[in-house]
């Protein structure tokens, strides 16, 4: 039998090893399909459209896939024959493998055999007593499993005298380990299941209503806990923070009448609160008579928005509370929009309005034009990064406002000046007496 080679710095080659094909290769395996996604042109068909609308769901399947892969040919990936963990080196990859399983068989063996059983007649645990030939038989795999260098006969010798005892004799105790390990991968996937409907969710930007925060097709993280989380087929919160604050990024269920936004989600930025007075003068907020203050930050340039390519529009940074982020007026505005309100907003809700404010369907449009809200119960949670596209990878939404990439330097200036021109007052007034509890239009 050949001797093993000597290892060159074993662990740090098991290390690389691992990276490369466990983490590296299944993550650049995802990148290549949503790449492909975002630039696959009308040939590809649904697959493609499936893919850019589901980008959470196939890249988790990409990289599980992957992994599966890697895993099953792992004795037979390069530089696998460095890698101390997978087995004696020198052996061939059949040969490293079945030592690798033997040793799992040995531990769980023994964990069995550790295990009380209960007696059939009281009902009281008892210490199980395997027979001496049980015992020495996986004394001898151990035996077999340490010497150096390794002996393939004796080894397979020894693990099959070892497996035919435990089989006869373990029965129960495996049954028991089985279920042991369904029970853990059923509490993992409920684990993944609750963080998904208490803590964060993953959603899609399908249209351009918030640009330039966000572009069309960015895919955020949701803050689900923000304002408390909502109990199923309740509308109970646990921890509630609420109302939203002005300014704040919602993503909330769509609360209109109308059947062609049911059961939708969007996102929009919180601007008036319970109580408040809310008017707009040419898509500029009045709340409670008092203008948001905004600076110009000059001409922006926007790609396709639903539809409408090229469109250019005026871009300012706005300030409300402790909040400055960017907003864009299109050049191209609905004359019936000058002035918009007076809307009271009631208890319970707040009202919204999107940044691309000559083209957001948000609450001064409501309810056939009568203005609206969102209620408590239809917030899904505050909007918290981006992590899609990679060249805006965590980008906090509620953060500085940044500019996308390739925007003029000019454009960025103005920007970063009417930063610095903060105004001094940023906060609305209180609301009048009983203005919360005029009608809505």
């Amino acid at each position: 039998m050949p001797s093993p080679p000597a290892p060159f710095k074993a662990t740090l080659v098991g290390w690389c090893f691992g990276v490369l094909w466990f983490l590296a290769l299944p993550a650049a395996l995802v990148l290549v399909v949503v790449t492909w996604s975002d630039s696959a042109g009308a040939w590809a068909g649904e697959l493609a459209e499936v893919v850019r609308d589901q980008r959470v769901p196939v890249a988790i399947l990409v990289f599980t896939l992957a992994e599966m892969a890697a895993y099953h040919l792992r004795y037979r990936l390069p530089f696998a024959n460095r890698v101390e963990s997978l087995g004696p080196l020198g052996l061939p990859p059949d040969a490293r493998e079945d030592f690798q399983v033997a040793q799992s068989f040995l531990e769980q063996s023994e964990r069995a055999l550790k295990r009380p059983i209960r007696s059939a007649a009281a009902g009281s645990p008892l210490a199980f007593a395997p027979s001496r030939q049980l015992a020495l038989a996986l004394e001898a795999l151990r035996t077999e499993l340490d010497r150096e260098p390794p002996d393939a006969v004796a080894f397979r010798a020894a693990y099959g005298s070892a497996q035919q005892l435990a089989a006869e004799q373990l029965a129960s105790a495996r049954k028991s380990e089985a279920r042991r390990t369904l029970e853990s991968l059923v509490a993992a996937a409920l684990v993944a299941l609750g963080l998904r409907a208490f803590v964060f969710e993953a959603f899609r930007i399908p249209s351009g209503s918030m640009l330039p925060t966000l572009q069309v097709g960015d895919h955020i993280f949701v803050n689900k806990l923000r304002y408390g989380a909502l109990l199923p087929f309740t509308d109970t919160r646990l921890f509630a923070q609420l109302p939203p604050e002005r300014g704040d990024v919602i993503v909330f269920e769509f609360p209109d009448d109308d059947p062609q936004n049911e059961r939708q989600d969007f996102v929009k930025r919180v601007i008036a609160q319970p109580g408040d007075t809310l008017e707009a003068e040419r898509g500029h907020p009045l709340i409670n008579g008092w203008a948001v203050p905004y600076c110009r930050a000059g001409r922006y340039h926007y790609g396709e928005n639903d539809g409408h390519a090229f469109e250019w529009g005026e871009l300012d940074v706005e300030f409300l509370n402790d909040h400055a982020y960017l907003t864009l007026y299109g050049e191209d505005s609905d004359p019936a929009w000058e002035h918009e309100g007076p809307f009271h907003v009631g208890p319970g809700e707040v009202y919204v309005m999107g940044d691309n404010r000559n083209d957001s369907l948000d609450s001064r449009r409501w309810h056939h034009g009568a203005g609206g809200g969102v209620p408590d119960a239809n917030l899904r949670g505050r909007a918290s990064r981006i992590w899609l596209p990679l060249s805006r990878l965590m980008l906090p939404i509620m953060g500085a406002p940044k500019l996308p990439a390739g925007m003029p330097h000019e454009l960025s200036e103005g920007v970063e000046r009417c930063l610095a021109q903060r105004p001094a007052r940023t906060r609305p007034p209180a609301p009048t007496a009983g203005a919360g509890s005029h009608p809505l239009g």
